[in-house]
């Protein structure tokens, strides 16, 4: 059987190579970079997604590198409490929700995948510039690489999405822009809280623990996500280096008896910059033996935690098509049929109704002003269902995942 060919050694690109080799299926990972770095900061593998990596036997080795995120909360910009709810285990799933760096996930997924399929077969230096048929094709004098077929991970800037769509056109910008960074601070909240707070319009923001322990003092690594309304943006990338002066104004007064917020942004390790944007959604993925997998296929703004998670189900679906579908083309069919749908619903749920839709409905209830209790805004029963709304649409809602067929 010939090997399937993966571009990129992301996070979907290293999962799909595991959950392959869990099937019995060959397969070698090209990555472009020259050596797999623990690059980015912070990410959420929400319970569905944590699920398919429990099934590969990782889960142990992320509880070691993670945080297992207790509950969300949300809060108005003036610190007072909306919304909390249990996440993960906590609210009775039978798998974690971790918080984690993105550089820790990719490394405990590096070391699977060199110890199973063979630090041979996960090559660095390779950069695709599209495909010929069943066939990848590389830069500076690589020779071309023929395989079973060629699943594109190759993210946000996927040549071969490029080669198939070569007219799409810029990413939309949503007209917002967020900075990122991660902090070493003491425990605050729950030590395991995912924070969601303020609105885009005057400046939200995401926090929580990615690594626990870090030093001496007992400090945690802390994630911070700073979002605000901005008319113009550069050109994606998920490691251009960020200023503090460029939001930091919108959160000066952000001083909470939870959470000291200026004090965070200012005592960050790094910024980055990356502008809330996405892709239409593509009317197909897969062309005769070839298929896009992950940012390749559906880039998304970031909200939700939903992107690595999505790309963690696309490997797993994608495995099981390979698996159990002898026509290597009639499998990316079956794989594209399975994922399209529900990827372009979370795309487009992300651009208008995310979990963080919360935060919008209080701002627009209260005017941006202080409530004297919740309460009088906005019943617990609407909140509640305003975020089971967005957990049924990106497939964690615990009775889909207690009722759905385990795969495989």
């Amino acid at each position: 059987m010939d090997d399937v060919i993966i571009i990129g050694a992301g996070v979907g690109g290293l999962t799909l190579a595991l959950t392959l080799h869990a099937a019995g299926i060959p397969c070698r990972v090209y990555e472009q970079a020259p050596q797999i770095r623990p690059i980015g900061v912070g990410i959420n593998i929400l319970p569905h997604a944590t699920r398919e990596l429990s099934r590969l036997g990782l889960e142990e080795a992320l509880g070691k590198v993670a945080v297992a995120t207790r509950e969300s909360i949300f809060f108005n910009r003036f610190g007072q409490l909306i919304y909390r709810e249990p996440a993960g285990r906590a609210a009775g799933y039978d798998w974690p929700q971790f918080s984690i760096h993105r550089g820790d996930l990719q490394m405990v997924l590096l070391r699977a995948a060199t110890e199973r399929i063979g630090a041979e077969r996960v090559l660095t230096g390779w950069n695709c510039t599209g495909v010929d048929g069943d066939t990848a094709l590389f830069a500076d004098g690589r020779p071309p690489q023929r395989g079973r077929v060629v699943v594109a991970c190759d993210g946000i800037h996927s040549a071969i999405r490029r080669q198939f769509y070569p007219n799409e056109g810029e990413p939309r910008y949503s007209g917002f822009n967020m900075w990122r960074g991660v902090t070493r601070w003491p425990s605050f909240l729950s030590g395991a809280s995912m924070v969601r707070a303020g609105w885009l319009a005057t400046g939200k923001m995401v926090i929580y623990p990615i690594r626990d322990n870090i030093d001496a003092q007992g400090r945690q690594l802390v994630n911070w996500v700073a979002e605000i309304e901005t008319p113009h943006y550069r050109r994606r990338d998920w490691n251009r280096p960020g200023s503090l002066d460029d939001f930091f104004p919108a959160f000066a007064d952000w001083q909470f008896d939870w959470l000291d917020v200026p004090a965070l942004l200012r005592a960050s390790e790094k910024i980055l910059e990356f502008p809330m944007v996405d892709q239409d959604p593509l009317p197909r993925w897969s062309f005769g033996r070839v298929t896009l997998l992950g940012d390749a296929a559906h880039p998304m703004v970031p909200r939700g935690s939903n992107g690595a998670g999505q790309a963690i189900l696309d490997a797993r679906a994608l495995a099981d098509c390979l698996a159990t579908i002898a026509d290597s083309a009639a499998a990316l069919t079956e794989y594209e049929q399975r994922r399209l749908g529900p990827t372009t619903n979370v795309v487009l749920t992300n651009r208008k109704n995310p979990p963080d839709a919360i935060l919008r409905e209080v701002y627009l209830r209260t005017g941006d002003r202080p409530f004297r209790a919740i309460e009088d805004v906005i019943s617990g029963e609407e909140l509640a269902a305003m975020s089971n709304s967005y957990k049924q649409v990106a497939g964690f809602d615990r009775a889909a995942l207690a009722t759905a067929r385990s795969p495989g």
